[in-house]
């Protein structure tokens, strides 16, 4: 994989560009000092920048380094026994990739860029490192690590429990939600990944999908035009879905 020449940040870059990122509450805890901070640029030491549909990591390349997502948006997938990709999760702007890789030292899974893409690297033994060293950095590395494994939670219980229809409700709410928590308009949004995409993430076929956003345009309940989505009645939505705690 080609990667570009890696761009040295500043701390002026982080406070300025991760304002809207879990990289702030990694990186910049309450109660750290200016020269705890001036320490980050041992940390956060690169730029990656990855075009559209290209890798970030393969599945089984050694774990070196977590990224958070700066710029764009990223699927996650792994490859099944008979060859069939399955998308494991999105990643977007302000989020973190990479933790699958911490237990085994090797990612299990692959990271694709659905966009052009850029993501800020931390050297995982240099987080250690500074953890160590810096009060209260491990303990928000943590709540970062704790949401990931809520949200793979969330997941098993949609897959487990959910007709189609509830699947893409709590789905199009997650995503409203996550654009929401970042200040943008969480009834309004463009989704980067394809329906197919969506069908793999959910556990259901292309035509369920189709279907299912046919649905809920016919009801009312959002408006669609190619990507592009608004959700009409949250309210409604929400009733749809028996297990609220899957789209936290």
């Amino acid at each position: 994989m080609q990667v570009k020449a890696a761009i040295p940040i500043t701390v002026a870059d982080i406070k300025s560009a991760c304002s809207q990122c879990n990289l702030l509450e990694l990186c910049l805890p309450f109660g750290m000092t200016e020269t705890e901070i001036n320490r980050l640029d041992e940390l956060v030491g690169t730029r990656r920048r990855i075009k559209r549909q290209q890798h970030l990591y393969r599945a089984g390349d050694p774990f070196e380094a977590i990224y958070a997502i700066r710029i764009g948006w990223f699927k996650t997938d792994v490859v099944l026994e008979d060859g069939r990709e399955q998308v494991t999760g999105f990643q977007m702007t302000g989020e973190m990739l990479g933790l699958d890789g911490i237990s085994t030292e090797a990612h299990s899974c692959n990271a694709i860029a659905l966009e052009d893409s850029e993501v800020c690297v931390i050297a995982y033994d240099k987080l250690e490192e500074l953890s160590r060293q810096v009060e209260g950095l491990q303990h928000q590395f943590h709540k970062v690590m704790s949401r990931e494994i809520v949200r793979d939670h969330g997941v098993m219980m949609l897959l487990g429990s959910m007709r189609a229809e509830e699947r893409l409700a709590a789905f199009l709410l997650n995503m409203s939600q996550r654009f929401a928590a970042r200040g943008f308009a969480s009834s309004e949004f463009h989704l980067r990944m394809t329906r197919d995409e969506i069908g793999s993430y959910l556990g259901l076929k292309l035509e369920t999908v189709s279907r299912a956003f046919s649905k809920f345009q016919e009801e009312g309940l959002i408006a669609v035009q190619q990507k592009h989505v608004r959700l009409l009645d949250i309210q409604a939505m929400r009733q749809m879905i028996q297990h609220p705690a899957a789209i936290r």
